[in-house]
């Protein structure tokens, strides 16, 4: 590791005498570059860059003039020279340096304004991989870095809201800061931190390598938030370069910022209200602490929230609603009966937007379509000193995945509520038991440390939304259950056929799977294997 040099500390203001412009996105360069001439500042640029600069009339160099070499092999070589490199990390103070420069004819770089080839639009459009690997900026990012290190000096900008920074501390005096520059700096190593992390996220890919030998992960940020999952912890929220439809992606029309555990449960309402095609019919999920406590089926949406909110209403107050449709106005006025802290949905209505706006603590998010719970795609979670990656669960049952090893077959209506309870059992939180009939729930029991607690906690839900609803018998009666992970005992479906259940749904592949088939003959009660286990934690 080398040593650090005894260099004179930079002066806290630097002139700007010099800007180097090279950009792919073009938004707002005449503006800035026309500024730039404006002060007296040098204009030097490259190719299409240049182009557009000298076409608005603007005095501007092209690279080759101060290299003394033309760009060659199709623009892959133009700016990778000791000219450049030299004049944008050569220390103005040291002397050493300035003999340097002053010998080969280095010219101090002041700005650097460089946005990168656009590698990761071409990638989520479906570049071939010639394309993308052509779309791999070189010369970009080693500016970028060039600039950044040399901080002391220069200005180093890989967005148009940089450039309009630097822009506001010129006009004042003529001068940038230190402080800025540091500032610079660090978001311009981030950007190609970044950029260096979805190029080899994509190669790993393209190679079918699922656990490259580094990993790297980067985000943009959307929002710093007022505090975390509690008030002493700080929190903020970052968009991945291409991220899925989702909470990451939508639109808030109205309310007060999202917060932590906004977000967190929002995405589990909306993942899970994706596992319902909307041409299929309208789907309401309604989410308490990253559990559904109601998900339902319906003709309309007003009839799909009624029947989520039947499951578990007092669990529903200042919980989180998604659909899989447009919002109606209908909805939308059975969602303002209760407090919901936010509702989010693909589109909505004019008039279900003015009810909300009524709302002012309400949020609505518009995503502008429905995640496809399908894709593919890793998530990961941050562990002491690591991180966990894993492959999105986008797995699909269909009747025929179903094994019944039961004596007694199920209707085709328990094989309907048995694939539905399913799919929303993959989306509570383990141990998991969710009842559920004609498409709605009926009971869900998250979370517990055993089986047979999940199972009798549902029971209590089921019982006690009949209850409310002013039902004679519990919701659960002649209800599917479902079970995400197999139960290692006969206990937990035991409950189960005592609050009600008529079929269960389970993975199997317990050591006592055998012990747990008969308890099911015996209380007449038919039984499904899936083989797929959807544990979530």
């Amino acid at each position: 590791m080398p040593a650090a040099p005894d260099f004179p500390p930079p002066a806290d203001r630097a002139p700007i005498k010099r800007a180097l412009i090279s950009v792919s996105d073009k938004t707002g360069l005449i503006e800035a570059a026309k500024t730039l001439a404006e002060m007296g500042v040098e204009l030097v640029s490259t190719g299409g860059t240049r182009a557009a600069i000298a076409d608005a009339g603007l005095a501007v160099k092209d690279i080759s003039e101060l290299t003394g070499f033309p760009e060659m092999m199709d623009g892959r070589v133009k700016t990778l020279h000791p000219i450049v490199h030299g004049g944008l990390l050569s220390v103005r103070d040291a002397p050493e340096h300035a003999k340097a420069m002053a010998e080969h004819g280095i010219g101090g770089i002041d700005l650097v304004y460089v946005n990168l080839y656009p590698f990761e639009a071409t990638v989520a459009k479906g570049g071939d991989f010639e394309t993308c690997v052509e779309n791999i900026d070189i010369g970009g990012p080693a500016m970028i870095r060039s600039a950044a290190k040399n901080h002391g000096y220069v200005c180093v900008c890989t967005e148009l809201a940089d450039v309009q920074e630097v822009l506001d501390a010129l006009k004042a005096d003529g001068t940038t800061d230190l402080a800025l520059r540091k500032r610079l700096a660090a978001r311009a190593y981030a950007r190609t931190a970044a950029y260096d992390a979805a190029i080899s996220t994509w190669f790993a890919k393209s190679l079918g390598d699922e656990a490259p030998r580094r990993r790297a992960f980067a985000g943009a940020l959307v929002q710093t938030m007022r505090y975390g999952e509690n008030p002493h912890q700080s929190a903020s929220f970052y968009r991945e370069e291409n991220p899925r439809i989702g909470v990451a992606t939508a639109r808030q029309l109205q309310g007060k910022a999202l917060s932590y555990n906004n977000i967190a449960d929002t995405d589990a309402a909306i993942e899970l209200v994706a596992e319902f095609d909307p041409k299929a019919g309208a789907a309401v999920a309604i989410i308490k602490h990253a559990n559904p406590c109601g998900v339902a089926l319906g003709g309309d949406l007003k009839t799909a929230y009624e029947r989520a909110l039947q499951c578990d209403p007092v669990s529903a107050f200042g919980g989180i609603v998604a659909v899989n449709q447009r919002l109606t106005a209908d909805a939308a006025r059975e969602m303002i009966k209760i407090f919901t802290e936010v509702v989010v949905a693909p589109e909505a209505d004019e008039e279900a937007i003015a009810l909300f706006a009524k709302k002012k603590d309400l949020r609505l998010l518009i995503t502008g379509g429905m995640p496809d719970a399908t894709a593919k795609g890793d998530l990961f979670k941050q562990v002491a000193g690591g991180f966990l990656v894993q492959s999105r669960d986008n797995s699909r049952l269909t009747p025929a995945d179903l094994k019944i090893v039961t004596k007694r077959q199920p209707t085709d209506t328990e094989v309907r509520d048995m694939l539905f309870a399913f799919t929303v059992a993959k989306h509570v939180k383990s141990n998991a038991i969710v009842f559920a009939k004609d498409g709605q729930t009926a009971g869900i029991g998250a979370g517990q440390m055993n089986r047979r607690d999940s199972a009798r906690i549902a029971a209590i839900r089921a019982a006690e939304a009949a209850e409310t609803a002013g039902l004679p018998v519990s919701l659960a009666q002649g209800s599917a259950c479902a079970s995400e992970a197999f139960f290692p005992f006969a206990d937990g479906l035991i409950q189960a056929a005592e609050a009600g259940a008529t079929a269960v749904i389970q993975p199997g592949g317990s050591i006592r799977d055998a012990e747990v088939i008969a308890a099911a003959d015996e209380a007449g009660v038919t039984m499904a294997f899936t083989g797929v286990r959807v544990f979530r934690h």
